[in-house]
């Protein structure tokens, strides 16, 4: 399947997901915009155009036991979608998959396959940046699992695109001091001394 072949998305409703995930033999997280509004605790943005979950490589064959008769669709790099059969270990290079519950429904979630090393969080981005997982990894007070806004901020920063900009915002008054000052340095490690978040992450 082409990338200009894609199909449209509709997101499943953050509680749906996490009712599916409750039964997960692994661990997981929702990320993207959803993540930086379970942080701050408010809606961010009037509408996601995805929902995404996140997962350890070590744990992600067992997302075809929640998704049981759904369709799983590996995104090969460079932007290519292929069926992904249960008990197919994913390439390394590989860290999303698109899913939707029948061959006619719209997209309705994106898996995305993080790395880890023991104890240790991997970037994708950059694997000498590394955290305990304990430290990627936040609970609402409902036990939702959601991804710490530092680091989701981390992978935005890459992109910047407007969306990336209003969730920066919104999360900035709920980064803790030594939160900031990790993204600030992890920001300013990638070369771009201009990013316009440094600013604001500096005053910390």
């Amino acid at each position: 399947m082409a990338t200009r072949d894609l199909g449209r998305w509709e997101p499943l409703p953050v509680g749906e997901v996490v009712a599916l995930f409750s039964g997960f033999t692994g661990l997981w997280w929702l990320a993207g915009g959803y993540a930086i509004e379970l942080a701050v605790g408010r809606p961010v943005r009037a509408a996601h155009a995805d929902v995404d979950v996140g997962v350890p490589r070590t744990d992600h064959l067992a997302v075809h036991d929640v998704l049981q008769g759904w369709e799983l669709w590996a995104a090969d790099p460079p932007g290519s979608l292929r069926r992904w059969p249960r008990g197919q270990q994913l390439a390394r290079d590989v860290h999303d998959v698109w899913c939707r519950p029948q061959p006619a429904c719209p997209w309705a979630m994106q898996i995305v396959v993080d790395e880890t090393d023991g104890d240790q969080w991997v970037s994708r981005r950059d694997p000498t940046v590394r955290r305990p997982i304990a430290s990627v990894i936040d609970y609402t007070a409902r036990g939702i699992p959601y991804l710490t806004p530092a680091v989701q901020l981390y992978y935005k920063s890459a992109r910047q695109r407007p969306k990336d900009d209003v969730d920066f915002k919104a999360a900035l008054p709920v980064l803790r001091r030594e939160e900031r000052r990790w993204l600030h340095a992890r920001i300013s490690e990638t070369g771009a001394t201009d990013h316009p978040w440094l600013a604001d992450l500096s005053d910390a």
